[in-house]
């Protein structure tokens, strides 16, 4: 149960804001380099700090052109090209797990905000949160692309009160357990849609 190919890569990070446009989102600008002349030429186009993102994986927030030299070498080590550069929006971050049917149906989102993240800025605890519009974007983004399976939706939350979506991760997060404590079980219910079983989307949940 899974989606298509078109639909896998049309989420990838180096075009998450045409991804954005076309369902309404918000997303931080971006762009694609390969080389350090790459880096030193965004200064009409960016400006510091930036985020230094892998392809598959990582990324580390610059605050000058040096930091950013030296992310580029480190990243693209072990991730390889192109490294993608990203407008840095300040803010809280808040996640959510959510699941559709392939057909433009949400079949459940649970948002968190983490209290405790890992050196590599994962999540390694977190509280459920109560937030309409926030999970009125993530199904939209969902149903409007009818994605099939489970994903992660990472935002920032801006101090004006505006959400960014950083990254749309074609899997469901290790944290999933959360949304099963709170009464939208994402895991089965993916098993019962690959096993052919009619599933409707869930309401609520608890905190």
């Amino acid at each position: 149960f899974l989606p298509s190919q078109e639909l896998f890569e049309s989420r990838h990070k180096s075009v998450l804001d045409e991804f954005g446009k076309e369902n309404g989102v918000n997303v931080p600008k971006s762009k694609m380099i390969s080389t350090i002349a790459d880096l030193r030429d965004l200064d009409e186009e960016f400006t510091y700090p930036l985020v230094i993102k892998g392809k598959f994986y990582e990324a580390m927030i610059a605050s000058n052109l040096e930091q950013a030299i030296n992310y580029f070498y480190k990243i693209s080590a072990k991730w390889g090209l192109p490294i993608i550069v990203q407008e840095y929006i300040s803010g809280i971050e808040v996640n959510v797990t959510a699941l559709g049917d392939g057909n433009g149906r949400c079949i459940g989102a649970v948002p968190m905000r983490k209290l405790t993240i890992t050196d590599k800025g994962k999540a390694w605890a977190g509280i459920v949160l109560d937030d309409d519009e926030l999970i009125d974007i993530s199904r939209r983004i969902v149903e409007n692309s009818k994605w099939r399976g489970g994903c992660e939706l990472e935002y920032i939350k801006s101090p004006k009160g505006e959400y960014y979506l950083l990254e749309m991760n074609p899997r469901f997060p290790a944290w999933v357990y959360l949304a099963v404590g709170c009464g939208q079980n994402h895991p089965e219910a993916l098993l019962q849609m690959a096993l052919g079983e009619t599933v409707e989307p869930f309401e609520s949940f608890t905190q």
